[in-house]
């Protein structure tokens, strides 16, 4: 039987670097972002608008139906660890899996400063004309307005990881942060494995590949090139100054401690 993990992370801190050296481990697949989410949302809330489920609610088949979700959808995988990337710490989702998979499920928390993380933004969309945020909004003020909209996925993510923060035992959920995932790479590493109870593995960290999982890779034609290009020589943190990409207006606006909302949790 597949063992089921679960990692929530901001974008651009590290996601894909993460996934990347885990995968390593043939036992292992961290998944790229997942549908499994959607799949969990547009099945549940189906019911509630159905003429024919209000009809006739059987409730049992329906939730049996939920409760194969995971299991259905990783059927094919071989690995037999599986580390779900997704939205899991929205309220609906993170109930959707303490009801439907499992009552106390181990989560990575991946975090990284909302500043650096906008910076690291605007950076790759100034260096790929057809990134997805280009299409939104032309200046830098607009872009990081534009990211950190409410249904967008920075915000999501920071409301998901302070719901998991407040509301779950500290037990079930790790705290890594991107630098420390960059600095102390091996170390970070090890904690999850020690997080996961599961047997550590020699992972490598220079000449790294490009992530894939069984055979399939990302399209980032659809997002903007290189959205999920990792540096593959070595593991660094390149060398940004927020003042010089980001405006005085959005690092008062984003720059409050209170959305690094895992800061007192840290360490």
């Amino acid at each position: 039987m597949k063992k089921l993990y679960y990692l929530c992370g901001l974008p651009r801190s590290g996601n894909t670097l993460l996934s990347t050296i885990l995968n390593q481990n043939k036992n292992i697949a961290v998944t790229p972002n997942s549908i499994v989410t959607e799949i969990y949302k547009n099945l549940y809330f189906l019911k509630k608008n159905n003429m024919t489920f209000l009809n006739f609610p059987d409730e049992q088949s329906f939730d049996n139906v939920l409760k194969s979700i995971h299991k259905m959808y990783y059927k094919d995988w071989k690995q037999d660890v599986i580390i779900d990337r997704g939205m899991w710490g929205s309220p609906n989702n993170f109930n959707f899996l303490k009801k439907y998979v499992n009552p106390k499920p181990k989560i990575i928390l991946l975090v990284r400063d909302v500043l650096e993380v906008l910076a690291s933004f605007i950076d790759w969309s100034n260096n790929n004309k057809n990134a997805f945020i280009n299409n939104y909004a032309k200046t830098i003020n607009d872009k990081c307005n534009f990211l950190m909209q409410n249904d967008n996925q920075i915000v999501s993510q920071l409301v998901g990881i302070k719901y998991i923060i407040d509301n779950e035992d500290k037990n079930n959920y790790l705290l890594i942060n991107y630098n420390d995932l960059i600095n102390n790479t091996s170390k970070t590493i090890n904690k999850i494995y020690t997080f996961l109870g599961i047997k550590k593995y020699n992972h490598k960290f220079k000449n790294l590949c490009q992530y894939s999982i069984n055979g399939l890779n990302y399209n980032d034609d659809i997002v903007g090139d290189n959205l999920h290009l990792i540096k593959t020589n070595k593991i660094f943190k390149k060398k940004r100054n927020i003042k010089n990409i980001l405006p005085n207006s959005i690092i008062k606006k984003y720059g409050s401690s209170q959305l690094n909302v895992w800061s007192n949790n840290e360490k």
